[in-house]
């Protein structure tokens, strides 16, 4: 089978093959290669590496907490059941659970906390979060269920149990600042509680400072008769939240704020999406440092091949036809660098991820090992720039080969 190529990128390929006495230039051909190659690869895994931390940690998230939240200015829900009802009718919604959040103060014998106490109805709750699958010790029927004392139970994060120094069926009691209203004054409410069980979403602003009830003992213990303080939905489509949101909102009114996991976490999101931005600048600019060896190769090339150039325009070669030659050149150079470098990245990707070679300290991190994700969008962009400086490198060298006087440099050979 017969390859018809252009004579263009056949002299490119010639002069890619350098001739024994010409060995210098192939060096410097294959050190360009390599320098293109390192780094599409760093870029390849650095932009993996950051767009699996990110995904672990919406993960984790949204093990924990809700897709979108639904909450009432200035009070608490009394209509919700109403309210879940209407929202689960919008097109988008896969389910929606009422909550109750309250500042609580849990003691124990040995130490006290303030905490963010939780109220969850345990019949929907398990169809809009994952707490059920992080709870390690006991289950999440347990709060409905009375517990061995007789006493309701608490769920509690793993750091929260190790700080109060309390396992599960072991009694602790919250106290509430909303207490009630006697002639002495305000008295706290307090209750006692048993601990059936602890979680451990992986992250330990959550694992020190959550503990959940049910909805009908919490509504109970704060007072909060027949009422919560939001609703939790979970959606379909959690890049597409940001729509939904809106036709939430309008179907509810304006007195209800309706917040996505988007906004909730914005600032923690805008970090990491601003931090992989600074770390694809820096990396990209590997890259050019190794487009200014295609430069070198380049240049070198054309001074080495000046006879060649003064022969092809005698012959009718045309200045645009010169110049193609070196920027093919140029481009082999740029795309085999890019293909060897995308090869490297996804073997990093797959050794890291299989064997979990870099492992971090659980206690620091969110995450025990880094996992690389390599999107379909970040190769692409990694591609396109690599190319395109590749591309622009050869510009210069192919330029001033185009510009060469066959008769000048033929004049003394």
């Amino acid at each position: 089978m017969k390859w018809n190529i252009s004579y263009e990128m056949f002299i490119s390929l010639r002069y890619l093959k350098a001739k024994r006495k010409q060995a210098f230039i192939s060096v410097i051909s294959f050190i360009s290669i390599s320098g293109v190659a390192i780094g599409v690869m760093a870029l390849i895994v650095v932009l993996g590496v950051m767009t699996g931390f990110s995904d672990d940690l919406r993960n984790k998230i949204l093990g924990a907490k809700s897709h979108l939240v639904i909450s009432q200015h200035g009070a608490g829900i009394t209509n919700y059941r109403e309210i879940v009802k209407e929202v689960e009718s919008i097109e988008g919604v896969v389910s929606a659970t009422p909550s109750i959040y309250s500042q609580t103060m849990l003691t124990s014998a040995s130490n006290a906390l303030g905490v963010v106490l939780k109220g969850i109805d345990l019949d929907s709750a398990p169809k809009v979060t994952n707490l059920a699958s992080i709870i390690v010790e006991g289950k999440l029927t347990d709060l409905k269920d009375k517990s061995t004392s007789g006493l309701p139970g608490i769920l509690l994060g793993k750091e929260l149990a190790m700080i109060l120094g309390v396992f599960c069926n072991d009694e602790i009691k919250a106290i509430s600042p909303f207490g009630t209203m006697t002639p002495g004054g305000m008295v706290p409410r307090s209750k006692r509680f048993e601990v059936v069980g602890i979680f451990d979403s992986g992250m330990y602003e959550y694992d020190s400072s959550l503990a959940y009830i049910s909805l009908d003992n919490a509504q109970h213990f704060l007072n909060k008769s027949d009422a919560a303080t939001g609703i939790e939905v979970k959606v379909k489509e959690i890049y597409k939240i940001k729509q939904l949101s809106k036709r939430i909102k309008e179907k509810l009114g304006i007195s209800y704020r309706v917040r996505d996991w988007m906004e909730m976490h914005k600032n923690l999101y805008a970090a990491l999406k601003l931090e992989k931005m600074a770390m694809f600048i820096i990396l990209t600019l590997m890259i050019i440092v190794a487009a200014f060896n295609i430069v070198g190769t380049l240049i070198m090339v054309v001074n080495d091949k000046n006879k060649d150039i003064a022969i092809l325009k005698s012959m009718g070669a045309r200045s645009f036809s010169i110049m193609k030659i070196f920027i093919l050149e140029g481009l082999i150079i740029g795309l085999t660098g890019t293909a060897i470098g995308i090869a490297g990245g996804f073997l990093l990707a797959v050794i890291q991820n299989t064997y979990h070679i870099v492992a971090l300290p659980p206690d620091v991190y969110y995450i025990s090992h880094l996992f690389i994700k390599i999107t379909p969008r970040d190769l692409i962009l990694v591609i396109v720039s690599a190319i395109s400086i590749s591309l622009l490198a050869t510009i210069y060298p192919s330029w001033q080969a185009s510009k060469l006087d066959p008769a000048e440099i033929l004049r003394y050979e």
